[in-house]
């Protein structure tokens, strides 16, 4: 133990008087926040690390963008982006995707408006949890605690590793040029080969900003150390028809599957999944979208390693758990690998004194996290709240998905036949599959409505079946 710690430790201990601690000011401690603020008149102390709310986006690479609509993402009293639709492009008539900066710029007013300023929530920012109802300014070691009537709420359970906090996974050697897809933009001497190495969202988005600059596709190296299903963005969109047609047909398609791997194929031949190589069978589906535009830009990268994960990386040489490549003398390899999606035990969301947030439909963190502020607003008995709110996971093996899906699914039934739940879900534009009050129906959204009735019960236990 350091001095600083012996100091830390010697602190007076400020007892902030609050109901709710949440630990962690990234997108699902602000989600959560947000509606149990919306519901119940209760003071919540906000701790993080970071210097701002935002999370992980305070340290993503500068070109990021969601994968998802904007409106998808967020907190639930405030629409990310307004439900804008974009006007030019590859993706005119989608959702706006949200950026870095706006993503940012978008919590810190939703701090300002929405929390701080109504004197709801009181900020503690670059402090670390202790553990025991404590935390501390990582600045000035002053320590605080709070009531033993506050619950403490686990914003950081799913929190994502990115690239530019996580060390490469495998041994560097002198004289290597290995970089961070966040420095990809700063790169001062143009290298004759880059090495792209992941095989999710961040590697696609690497690829896509490198081909994007002008870079030649047979400049490209991309490491892939498994092949990945991703979701047609055009399917993953705010309106009903398009997004509850999307679950309508993935429904009608597992009802009868003989196989997951033959899932996914009816689903690529219904247009909702997509895959790089079509002439290779994917084990990842994680699943992020993709938007068809994309993929066909990355099929122009024809030199693609599939020898399993990288062991070391050195001068003219790549060493993986297969065999080995070479590369370039002056490659840069750009890390994109990282756990973005954790998949940790899943536990019971509300516990004593305690709430660890989880997703609770499938995918979609956001509206897990305000679902679980809302109820635990309205609700006073754990028992209960568990019940309408049991905890999902994230996909990672085709397995992984067919059970996220068979849980969020059972879960959307448990929490959509409480009349008030189902009405708050129904006016958030967190949740996809709303139907939002002023749609007024349509003979499209009537035949949807029509079909998922008709296959969600076999549809989810042929999926159950599939992931036993």
């Amino acid at each position: 133990m350091d001095a600083a710690d012996v100091a830390c430790l010697s602190a007076p201990v400020r007892t902030v008087e609050v109901d709710y601690l949440v630990v962690g000011a990234g997108a699902s401690g602000m989600a959560f926040t947000d509606a149990l603020i919306d519901h119940a008149d209760v003071r919540v102390a906000l701790v993080d690390r970071r210097p701002a709310a935002g999370g992980h986006w305070l340290e993503a690479y500068p070109f990021v963008r969601l994968h998802q609509s904007s409106t998808f993402y967020g907190v639930a009293s405030t629409v990310l982006g307004g439900g804008r639709i974009q006007t030019s492009g590859p993706e005119t008539g989608l959702h706006e995707r949200a950026g870095k900066a706006e993503i940012c710029s978008y919590f810190a007013d939703v701090l300002a408006d929405r929390m701080v300023g109504p004197g709801r929530v009181e900020l503690f920012f670059e402090c670390e949890y202790t553990g025991d109802r404590t935390f501390a300014s990582r600045v000035s070691g002053e320590r605080f605690t709070v009531p033993e009537h506050c619950r403490v709420v686990d914003a950081r359970y799913l929190a994502p590793d990115i690239p530019a906090e996580s060390p490469p996974r495998f041994d560097v050697a002198t004289g290597t040029r290995v970089t961070p897809v966040n420095d990809l933009p700063s790169v001062e001497e143009t290298p004759s080969q880059y090495v792209v190495v992941g095989s999710g969202k961040t590697a696609t988005d690497a690829c896509v900003w490198l081909l994007g600059h002008g870079v030649d596709p047979d400049a490209i190296c991309w490491v892939r150390p498994r092949e990945p299903w991703m979701l047609n963005r055009a399917t993953i969109q705010p309106n009903p028809e398009i997004y509850l047609g999307m679950v309508a047909d993935l429904l009608t398609a597992a009802a009868d599957a003989p196989s997951l791997p033959e899932l996914f194929v009816r689903l690529e031949e219904a247009g909702i999944m997509l895959r790089l190589d079509r002439s290779v069978a994917p084990t990842m589906a994680k699943a992020p979208t993709l938007g068809t535009w994309e993929l066909d830009l990355l099929h122009s990268i024809e030199h693609v390693v599939r020898l399993g994960h990288i062991t070391g990386a050195s001068r003219g040489r790549l060493d993986l758990q297969e065999g080995s490549v070479a590369i370039a003398e002056d490659a840069l390899v750009v890390n994109c690998a990282a756990d973005g999606l954790k998949r940790p035990p899943r536990v019971p969301i509300w516990q004593p004194g305690a709430i660890t947030l989880q997703t609770v439909r499938a995918g979609f963190p956001c509206f897990g996290a305000a679902i679980t502020g809302y109820v635990e607003a309205t609700r006073s008995d754990d028992v209960e709240k568990n019940r309408l709110c049991p905890p999902s996971s994230y996909g990672n093996t085709l397995e992984d998905w067919a059970l996220m899906n068979v849980l969020g699914f059972r879960a959307t039934a448990t929490f959509g036949a409480e009349p008030d739940i189902k009405e708050w879900a129904d006016r958030v534009a967190l949740n996809p599959a709303r139907v939002p009050p002023e749609h007024g129906g349509s003979p499209a959204l009537d035949d949807v409505l029509s079909r998922l009735q008709a296959q969600v019960g076999p549809g989810v236990a042929r999926l159950a079946e599939l992931c036993a």
